[in-house]
């Protein structure tokens, strides 16, 4: 209904001209009826007084002048009826997708991490429009029908009633019927809906990994699985068109009985002359101008259901519990000291990480290392609030990340993920994507800091190259090394490295990490890494199995250990002797 209130005076406007060419409509088959029996027939009864007074010529010379009007105001009262309701359309859809993309912005990393792309995507675009065009047409249409009705019944029981009864007998049976096949479409709209969800999401997932799926070749799996869903998704259609089908055949044929009856029980009544000519000739009009709209109220009801799914996804979105800032938020010293402490998490109760505790001093580095699903990129996920511990807390310059507006702690820690994030845009606007003030000085600064500057010198279009969806364009490394000099730019306080130098090859590696400490300049770094010597430089480093710290200490002091992270760096040690030895 808020939605509803910027086309509130189109609507009004578009539902007040249909009501008017229903008036003209009836008028125009008044018209015919009172010029049959005047003009032709020669019967008066009934007449208006000053109608039934003039000679005939006259009288169709008024008839012609009325129907003439008639007609011009129908077209006048049409065209106006076209132009609203697009208008108030267009203005309720627009209202509503705003409203939806903005509530997604303010949705938890967590919410999206549970919602596949492909379905959140298909709920704002298919199911936005199931809505928009029955709230545009068929609301519209259910109204101006019930009012068409309403007319059409009243002036068939004014002229006579007996068959005014066999007119209206259909309309219940109609209505009930449309009635009982809208409980079985919803059901089957809900199917059809899901599965056009998860079609989306097929789409949506082979084209985004479309590099892995052709440097695997997995392009007859891909095919394979989308042609599979495909064809449970076209029976879900079959199957619901066979009932829409059904409901048309039924109201066809329903439709046709009546217009029979009617001219049955018509002509008998006119030849014995209950009614006239004109009169009968009417309820015949008034009969099939009454049938279409009758069934379009019946699928105004059978499309009930399709709308009801589609709102109720929308709900689901609409409903889902926005990410709030603290009341009285408060600013922390994001220079000071970082502190875990007793933190556990876990993922759909999968523990993550148990009692966790370590402290960052601030402008300090922090090194973490462990195996895969150890709770390394948990911990970068922890210190950007995108989750909150579910034991223990998180504090910077002595404030809990509880306390602080969530908006204004993002931007002061940057993280750089293993698979970063780059946008279909230029490689400059990639860049400066969190510091879109900077001179062209920072930018060439950030950039040689991690190491892209070769590569952009490289680039025909240097810095206005289009980086492809995703960066698709760009190499796994020229990715990293992207966010890299992206986060570097943005100056933040905190910056976090979560595996970010993975895919760069062990001399540039070595490069940036030469250069990270001087440019991150007072910022507090946390570098997560497979490789130990991606880690040695730091002031700190802890080492997590299973989401606990089961060594921490200086690079020597690890080295010293002999524990977990000194047989790592001796196998690596190894490793790297053996690939230059060819």
């Amino acid at each position: 209904m808020r939605h509803l209130r910027p086309a509130v005076s189109a609507f009004a406007i578009g539902v007040g001209a249909s009501f008017a060419a229903t008036m003209l409509r009836t008028v125009f088959t008044q018209v015919i009826r009172f010029t049959v029996d005047g003009v032709i027939l020669g019967e008066t009864a009934g007449l208006p007084g000053w109608l039934a007074a003039l000679e005939p010529g006259k009288m169709l010379a008024a008839a012609c002048a009325v129907a003439a009007v008639v007609a011009v105001l129908e077209f006048a009262v049409g065209f106006v009826h076209d132009s609203s309701l697009p208008k108030g359309s267009e203005r309720f859809v627009k209202s509503l997708r705003d409203s939806l993309y903005s509530h997604i912005q303010r949705l938890p990393y967590s919410w999206h991490a549970q919602n596949p792309t492909g379905d959140i995507i298909q709920r704002c675009t298919s199911d936005v429009e199931v809505v928009r065009a029955f709230i545009a047409d068929q609301v519209v249409e259910f109204v101006s029908t019930i009012f068409l009705i309403a007319v059409y019944m009243t002036m068939m029981f004014t002229m006579n009633v007996k068959i005014a009864l066999v007119a209206c007998a259909f309309v219940p049976l109609v209505i009930g019927t449309s009635l009982y096949y809208h409980r079985k479409i919803g059901k089957s709209f809900t199917a059809f809906d899901e599965s056009e969800g998860v079609l989306s999401s097929i789409v949506q997932e082979n084209l985004t990994g479309v590099r892995v799926v052709r440097a695997f070749g997995r392009e007859r799996d891909e095919l394979k699985k989308f042609r599979d869903h495909n064809e449970k998704h076209t029976l879900l259609w079959l199957k619901m068109g066979s009932m829409m089908t059904s409901f048309w055949t039924f109201g066809d044929t329903v439709s046709f009985v009546q217009l029979f009856l009617v001219i049955i029980v018509g002509v008998h009544m006119c030849v014995g002359g209950e009614i006239t000519l004109g009169t009968y000739l009417a309820f015949i009009n008034y009969t099939k101008q009454m049938n279409w709209p009758v069934r379009g109220l019946g699928r105004v009801i059978t499309n009930m259901s399709k709308v009801g799914v589609s709102i109720d996804r929308l709900l689901y979105i609409i409903e889902a519990e926005e990410e709030k800032a603290p009341e009285n938020a408060k600013t922390a010293d994001m220079h000071g000291d970082i502190c875990f402490d007793h933190v556990s998490f876990a993922y759909e109760e999968k523990p993550v990480l148990r009692d966790v505790s370590f402290t960052i001093p601030g402008g300090s580095t922090l090194g973490i290392l462990g195996e895969t699903g150890s709770g390394k990129s948990t911990i970068a996920l922890l210190m950007a609030r995108l989750y909150d511990p579910q034991a223990g807390s998180i504090s910077i310059g002595g404030m809990d990340l509880r306390e602080m507006d969530q908006t204004a702690l993002r931007r002061n820690v940057g993280v750089v993920l293993q698979e970063p994030f780059l946008f279909s845009r230029t490689l400059k606007e990639n860049v400066m994507i969190a510091a879109q003030n900077a001179s062209a000085e920072e930018v060439d600064a950030a950039v040689k800091d991690a190491c892209l500057y070769a590569s952009v010198q490289e680039f025909k279009e240097g810095y206005d190259t289009i980086v492809g969806e995703r960066g698709v364009t760009l190499s796994g490394g020229q990715k990293q090394r992207t966010a890299i000099a992206r986060t570097l730019l943005s100056g933040a306080p905190v910056m976090v490295f979560d595996d970010s130098l993975s895919a760069v090859d062990a001399k540039t590696d070595a490069a940036i990490r030469a250069r990270l400490r001087d440019a991150a300049g007072s910022s507090t770094l946390v570098l997560i890494a497979h490789r130990v010597s991606t880690l040695e430089r730091a002031d700190q480093i802890i080492v997590l199995r299973e989401g606990e710290i089961i060594e921490r200490g200086t690079h020597e002091e690890l080295i010293a250990l002999g524990g977990v992270y000194a047989r790592t760096a001796a196998m690596q040690s190894a490793r790297g002797e053996a690939d230059a030895n060819g």
